[in-house]
């Protein structure tokens, strides 16, 4: 009886994605050791090129890789902003929308803002803001079509989820576009490839930290899916994983608001 008044209260699952957070943010991050690599970098795997010695490496490239890591950053830490705002937005849905029933809309419009800003503004060596054509970036480098491919998903849940909204779709098969695509996306995760990380005059922990990241990431987006998947089927526990799905997201947000490479 205490368990299903407390599922009542959004206010219990903001605590309850704080802890976690908190519990994910204290765990020890990841390193060269935690990977079988020796302390001394012997063998070719932890030889010191030039090119990831900064002292080695001319002023102006340095600072495109510098601008590098604070675009990455930056696109990461945004996107983590509209998933907290999603979440909460969900959280808070039946209280809000008692007032303004145009807020339905609110929490898929972050991710359509989210993958629009990412689809136009990562990877800024393309065209209009570099000098690369998209054809040619999304055809030699993995990394911008994975960002694309990334921002089209958020596009998809975004614009899948307005549909919905607004009553367009009301199939029973439109309530898992969201999970599909969640578990989609977070799979693609797993091979996502970071190259700033390489620059590095630790190169080999930066990156580790960086898959050890990104697994995460993987790790709570595929929760998302599977929970709001689960929220589709009239069970008992449906209650439950209504509730689950969107603190899982507020704690994704969190995560990608504390990444650095």
């Amino acid at each position: 009886m205490i368990f299903r008044k407390l599922l009542r209260h959004s206010s219990f699952f903001l605590v309850l994605a704080v802890f976690a957070f908190l519990l994910v943010s204290n765990a020890p991050r990841a390193s060269a050791q935690d990977h079988g690599i020796p302390a001394d970098h012997t063998g070719h795997e932890g030889m010191s090129m030039p090119m990831d010695d900064p002292t080695h490496t001319d002023p102006a490239e340095q600072s495109k890789l510098l601008a590098d890591k604070k675009e990455s950053e930056f696109n990461h830490h945004l996107a983590g902003l509209f998933l907290i705002l999603a979440g909460v937005f969900i959280v808070a849905e039946r209280t809000l929308l008692q007032r303004w029933s145009i807020l339905r809309y609110a929490w898929p419009s972050c991710f359509l803002l989210s993958g629009l800003f990412l689809l136009i503004f990562s990877d800024t060596e393309l065209w209009p803001f570099g000098p690369q054509s998209w054809w040619y970036g999304l055809s030699h480098n993995p990394e911008d079509l994975q960002h694309k491919s990334f921002a089209l998903i958020l596009l998809a849940l975004g614009i899948f989820e307005i549909q919905r909204a607004r009553g367009v779709l009301k199939s029973a098969w439109a309530g898992w576009l969201f999970p599909a695509l969640a578990c989609c996306g977070s799979v693609l995760l797993l091979f996502h490839e970071h190259h700033t990380g390489m620059h590095s005059a630790e190169h080999m922990t930066v990156m580790a930290r960086i898959q050890a990241e990104h697994r995460n990431f993987a790790a709570t987006g595929f929760g998302i899916g599977v929970f709001k998947g689960l929220s589709e089927l009239s069970t008992r526990w449906q209650i439950l994983f209504a509730r689950l799905w969107p603190v899982l997201m507020i704690v994704l947000g969190l995560l990608l608001m504390r990444y650095v490479e």
